[in-house]
C-alpha cells in the first residue's frame, strides 16, 4: 500500500456538501461516500480529523441577514454542525473507522466536550476526531475553527473541501477561460480578497504555517488521492516554502 506523505490532517468541508443533490439538509448517500474517502485516507495511516459546516440546516450570517440577533444566529449555526458531526460520525464508524466528536460547546449527552488534551491523545490512538460547535463563540466561521484547531492539533496541512478541484482566477462555472492556480501565497489571497477561507482563517494558518490545500470534495477518492502527493489543487502556503 502506498504510504501517505502527510502524518496529521484536518479536513475543512461545508455543510452544503453532505446536501449531495438535494437543496437542504444531509443526503445518507453523500455522507457515506464521503466517509469512504475518508476511510481511504486512514487506510494509508494518517491521522485525521474534521470540522463540518453547518450551511445545510442553518447558516448564522443568513439569520442575522433577516433581522435575528447575530449572537444568537451563530449559536444555531453552532449547533448544527453538531448535527452534521453525529451524521459524519455515524457513517464512519459504520465502516469500522472509530470515531469521537468533540464540541466547543458541552452537550455530554450526545457527545465529548472540546479539550485539545483529549483530542490528541484521540488523534495518536488512530481515532478520527470530529470538531464540533466551531470556536464555541458567535462572530467566528467554521473555517475559523477549522484553522485553529489544525494549529492546537500540529496538523501538517488544512484541506478545504469545496466544490472545485482548486482556486481560480475567476468562477469557473461563470467564466469557462477561467485559469486554476497551483500555488498561491497567504498575503496574495489576503491582499486580493481570494474567497478561499475568510482572512482570520488564512491569518492564522499563516501564522503557524500550516498550508492550506483548497480540493474538490465532490470528486470520489479526491482526498486520498491528495494524501498520496497526487491529484488536482491548489495549495496556499509561505511563497519561500514555495520555492524551497
Amino acid at each position: 500500500m502506498t504510504k501517505s506523505r502527510f502524518k496529521r490532517v484536518l479536513l475543512k468541508i461545508s455543510g452544503e456538501a453532505l446536501m449531495g443533490s438535494g437543496e437542504y439538509g444531509i443526503e445518507p448517500a453523500m455522507v457515506n461516500r464521503i466517509a469512504g474517502d475518508i476511510k481511504e485516507a486512514v487506510d494509508l495511516g494518517v491521522e485525521v480529523c474534521l470540522v463540518i459546516g453547518g450551511g445545510n440546516i442553518f447558516r448564522g450570517v443568513s439569520g442575522a441577514a433577516v433581522g435575528m440577533d447575530r449572537a444568537a444566529a451563530d449559536y444555531m449555526g453552532m449547533l448544527a454542525t453538531v448535527i452534521n458531526s453525529l451524521a459524519v460520525q455515524n457513517a464512519l464508524e459504520k465502516q469500522g473507522i472509530i470515531t469521537r466528536v468533540l464540541s466547543a460547546i458541552p452537550m455530554a449527552t450526545v457527545c465529548e466536550p472540546y479539550i485539545r488534551r483529549r483530542a490528541m491523545h484521540h488523534m495518536e490512538k488512530g481515532r478520527v476526531v470530529i470538531f464540533a460547535a466551531g470556536t464555541g463563540n458567535p462572530f467566528f466561521t467554521t473555517d475559523t475553527a477549522a484553522a485553529l484547531r489544525a494549529s492546537e492539533m500540529g496538523c501538517d496541512a488544512l484541506f478545504k473541501g469545496t466544490k472545485v478541484d482548486g482556486v481560480y482566477t475567476a468562477d469557473p462555472a461563470k467564466f469557462p477561460n477561467a485559469k486554476k492556480i497551483d500555488k498561491i501565497t497567504y498575503l496574495e489571497v489576503l491582499s486580493k480578497d481570494i474567497r478561499v477561507m475568510d482572512a482570520a482563517a488564512i491569518s492564522l494558518a499563516r501564522e503557524n504555517n500550516i498550508p492550506v490545500v483548497v480540493f474538490s470534495i465532490k470528486r470520489p477518492g479526491a482526498f486520498a488521492e491528495l494524501m498520496r502527493g497526487r491529484g488536482e489543487c491548489t495549495i496556499v502556503m509561505e511563497k519561500e516554502v514555495q520555492n524551497g
